[in-house]
């Protein structure tokens, strides 16, 4: 195909709310709770540390391990991330390595084992599964970002409830709640397992955070475990107030250099990309409607969510961990986000295909948008007909040079669209 859409840098003018000093916020924030109630000398407490790629996590935990000690706690990290790392011990210390998080750097142990305990029976006959290692500390206390979900909908997304359930429910665990939101709502699994934990183990408190646009830290609050249910619903709404979002409601097709279990639950954002309920398409009252996606790369091997794209290059496929994509996929149940999408040899090839998908439109008039992933759109690239209903928008600034796409020689794009 010779003719391909030319593009121009937008730049999205996002809330740009962040934390200019973590630690001190967070030592603040945990001076609240009043721990020193709970916390005798020599007693353990289990900190959580999750998969996700979650702003200043190695301060924020480094930060909550210190404090505890000096309160006379022997504080240490349990990952708490259900069946990532192909739901295996070892797995899971290479999620926490990867980003960032070993002994040496948080200050403390790390105890990882996937064996759980069952801590009783929700009023639906649902066992409630909770990390065995946890389970054995004198006191857990819960950290994690509060956002939308990828998949569930209602008051209790991503958020420190969550992290006690399918987190800390390992494999076993969030495979069981995954299969009982196909016949009840998260929420209402939330509602009658929660509690179940919260009376059997001693759960002292959580730190919560939430990003701005950008995956900075915008908000950190601490939360006293009895107020997990009413903190964390007024902490989703201003995560959404602060999520950055694409700039159009109808595209024909995205371009996302990067996706991943650091970047997104499903390895791009169902909430920005509008499938969150289809893997296929937007469903009524969705935005954006997009009519393809095409995904150069995976970051940390863990590639679900690739099957939400209908197009992928070969690179991808090479860089992904199927055992790893496909316990993931099963787990969640949600097999098709771990199937494999058409894989071509290029960037120039991928996006040939995808220019196949447009219909009658010239691929010169495609309405064409780059992203690095949907974790970074403040600087996105946009074709001439994502422009023209750009002009009017005050929320956006559009650099005036349209230029052809960059392929190089061998038909490949830069590494990213912020470089080229």
């Amino acid at each position: 195909m010779s003719t391909y859409p030319e593009i121009a840098t937008v730049h999205q003018l996002f809330d740009r709310t962040k934390i200019n000093d973590v630690a001190e916020t967070v030592r603040d924030e945990l001076k609240t709770l009043n721990l020193e109630r709970h916390i005798r000398d020599g007693q353990t407490i289990a900190l959580t540390a999750g998969s996700r790629g979650i702003a200043n996590i190695e301060i924020i935990l480094r930060t909550t391990v210190e404090f505890f000690r000096d309160l006379g706690g022997r504080p240490f990290i349990v990952p708490a991330m259900g069946s990532h790392g192909g739901a295996t011990s070892d797995g899971q210390l290479e999620v926490l390595a990867s980003l960032g998080l070993s002994e040496d750097r948080l200050g403390c142990p790390i105890h990882s084992g996937m064996e759980t305990v069952i801590l009783g029976e929700t009023s639906h006959g649902i066992p409630v599964h909770f990390d065995r290692i946890a389970s054995q500390a004198d006191h857990v206390f819960v950290c994690g970002r509060v956002k939308s979900h990828t998949r569930f909908d209602g008051v209790y997304q991503s958020g420190l409830m969550k992290m006690l359930l399918n987190g800390l429910g390992n494999h076993e665990g969030a495979k069981l709640y995954h299969r009982a939101s196909a016949t009840l709502d998260f929420d209402r699994i939330v509602q009658t397992a929660c509690p179940i934990i919260l009376e059997k183990v001693s759960v002292v408190g959580g730190l919560a955070t939430v990003e701005n646009c950008s995956g900075e830290t915008a908000i950190v609050a601490a939360v006293a475990s009895d107020d997990f249910d009413s903190r964390q619903r007024d902490l989703l709404v201003a995560s959404r107030d602060l999520m950055a979002r694409l700039p159009l409601d109808q595209i024909d097709i995205l371009i996302v250099d990067e996706i991943g279990k650091s970047i997104s639950g499903t390895g791009m954002d169902t909430n920005v990309i509008g499938r969150k309920h289809n893997d296929r398409a937007a469903v009524a009252g969705e935005t954006p409607a997009i009519r393809t996606i095409a995904v150069r790369r995976v970051v940390g091997q863990n590639a679900y969510g690739i099957g939400l794209a209908e197009f992928c290059t070969a690179r991808a496929i090479e860089e992904t961990d199927l055992n790893a994509t496909r316990i993931n996929g099963m787990t969640a149940m949600h097999t098709t986000a771990a199937m494999l999408p058409v894989d071509l040899p290029t960037d120039r090839l991928m996006l040939d295909a995808a220019l196949k998908t447009i219909r009658l439109k010239e691929p010169a008039d495609a309405r064409l948008i780059w992203i690095k992933s949907t974790r970074e759109l403040e600087t996105i690239a946009c074709s001439r007909a994502c422009l023209e209903d750009l002009h009017q928008n005050a929320a956006v600034v559009i650099d005036r040079e349209q230029r052809p796409l960059p392929f190089d020689e061998e038909g490949n794009l830069p590494a990213s669209v912020l470089l080229h």
